[in-house]
C-alpha cells in the first residue's frame, strides 16, 4: 500500500475517481478469488504474499478517490452542512457492514467451508463494479485528457507537492498520521490475543468476534458523535488534540490494568475517541486542499498513515515478545502521543478550514489559495 497509494491517486486525478474506483472493484475481486484458488490448492507462501500485495494494490484505488470524489461532488451541488456530518454518516455505514459481514462471515464459513465467504465477497465487489459503471459520475471533476498521461501525471504529481508536502498546515496534520494509524493498526489486531490472554483460555474464539464487534459498534457510535463532537470546540484541530490525547492515555492504560473487563471497557473509550476523530480530520483536510489534486494528496496522507504502520507494528510487535502484550500497548500509547506536537504545529497555521463552520466550500487554506491565484 506503500508503493501504490500515491500512482493510484495520480490515476484518480489524471483520469478520473470513477475509472480508480472501478480498477479497485476489477483489483480486489480477483485477488479475492485467487485467494480461494490458492487455499483449493494448497498455494505456497510466496503465492500468497504476491496475491496479498495485489489486494495493496485494489485498496489503493479506493484511499484517495473515493474521498475526493465525494467532497468534489458535495462542492458542485452547494452542499451547506457539515463535512462531519456526511463522513459521520459514511463511518456508520462502514461500521454497520463491518459488523454485519463479521458475523454472517463466520456463519457462513461455520456451516458451509472457509472458502464461500471468499467467494461471496468476490460476487459482491463484482455486483459493485456493474452498480458503479451504470450509477457513477464524476460530478464536479473533469479530467484534462488533452494533455497526455504523461504529461498529466507530472502535473499532478508536481502540484500535488505543491499544494500538500509545502503546505505548512496540511504537512503537520498528515506528518501526525503514521503516529496515529501505526499504532491503530497494532493496537486492534493485538487485541485478540491479548484478551485471550486475559481470559485464560486460547480457544476461547468468541472474544475475537466480539473486538470485531466492538470496534464495529464504536465506527458506528463514532459516525454518529462526530458532528456533535465537533460543535463542543470552535477549531477543528481542538478536537483532534483532545481525542489524540485521551487515545493515546487509554492505550497506556489498557497495558496498565491487565484485567480483562477493565481493557473491555478501555477498548470502547479508544475505539471511540479514534472513531469520532477521523470524520473531523477528513473535514478538515479536504479544506486545505484543491480539488485537481485532492485524490493524490489525500492518497499520500493514507501512503504515510501506511508507512506508520510498516515501520511501527514491528517494534510494537517485538516489544510485546519482550515485556509482553500490556508493555507493547504502554509503549503504542506513547508513540501515538508523538503525532500530538505535529496537530499542534499545524493549528498554528490559523487555517480557515480549521474554524470554518464545515461548508463544504470554505476557502482554502491562503498559502495554497496564493499558489493558485499565480498559476491562473
Amino acid at each position: 500500500m506503500v508503493i501504490f497509494e500515491v500512482p493510484t491517486g495520480i490515476v484518480a486525478d489524471t483520469i478520473g475517481r470513477r475509472v480508480s474506483y472501478l480498477l479497485g472493484t476489477v483489483t480486489l475481486a480477483a485477488t479475492t478469488l485467487l485467494y480461494v484458488f490458492l487455499w483449493e490448492i494448497e498455494g505456497p507462501f510466496w503465492a500468497w504474499a504476491v496475491v496479498s500485495m495485489l489486494l495493496g494494490l485494489g485498496f489503493t484505488f479506493f484511499s484517495g478517490a473515493v474521498e475526493a470524489w465525494l467532497v468534489d461532488a458535495l462542492n458542485a451541488t452547494h452542499f451547506e452542512g457539515s463535512l462531519e456530518s456526511v463522513f459521520g454518516r459514511g463511518q456508520v455505514v462502514a461500521g454497520v457492514a463491518m459488523l454485519t459481514g463479521s458475523v454472517a462471515g463466520g456463519y457462513i464459513a461455520q456451516v458451509t467451508n472457509l472458502g464461500v465467504p471468499f467467494v461471496l465477497r468476490g460476487v459482491v465487489l463484482v455486483v459493485m463494479f456493474v452498480v458503479a459503471f451504470v450509477l457513477m459520475k464524476d460530478v464536479g471533476f473533469t479530467p484534462e485528457p488533452s494533455i497526455g498521461i504523461t504529461r498529466g501525471i507530472k502535473r499532478i504529481a508536481g502540484a500535488s507537492i505543491e499544494y500538500g508536502w509545502r503546505v505548512p498546515t496540511v504537512k503537520w496534520i498528515m506528518l501526525a498520521s503514521p503516529f496515529t494509524a501505526g499504532v491503530g493498526f497494532y493496537a486492534f489486531y493485538a487485541l485478540q490475543p491479548y484478551l485471550l490472554e486475559l481470559w485464560g483460555n486460547p480457544k476461547a474464539y468468541g472474544i475475537a468476534g466480539l473486538v470485531a464487534a466492538i470496534v464495529a459498534g464504536a465506527q458506528i457510535v463514532g459516525g454518529i458523535a462526530a458532528p456533535l463532537l465537533r460543535k463542543l470546540f470552535q477549531r477543528r484541530t481542538s478536537a483532534l488534540l483532545v481525542t489524540a490525547l485521551i487515545s493515546s492515555i487509554t492505550l497506556v492504560l489498557i497495558g496498565v490494568f491487565e484485567r480483562f473487563w477493565i481493557v473491555i471497557a478501555l477498548i470502547v473509550v479508544w475505539g471511540l475517541m479514534f472513531a469520532a476523530s477521523m470524520p473531523i480530520r477528513q473535514a478538515y483536510l479536504n479544506g486545505l486542499i484543491p480539488s485537481q489534486q485532492r485524490a493524490t494528496i489525500l492518497s499520500f496522507d493514507s501512503m504515510l498513515g501506511s508507512t506508520g504502520g510498516v515501520v511501527v507494528q514491528p517494534v510494537l510487535g517485538r516489544s510485546a515478545d519482550v515485556w509482553g502484550y500490556a508493555g507493547s500497548y504502554i509503549l503504542g500509547g506513547v508513540i501515538s502521543a508523538l503525532a500530538l506536537p505535529f496537530i499542534l504545529l499545524s493549528r498554528r497555521q490559523n487555517a480557515p478550514a480549521d474554524t470554518a463552520g464545515g461548508d463544504a466550500d470554505a476557502p482554502l487554506e491562503p498559502a495554497v489559495a496564493a499558489v493558485l491565484e499565480g498559476e491562473s
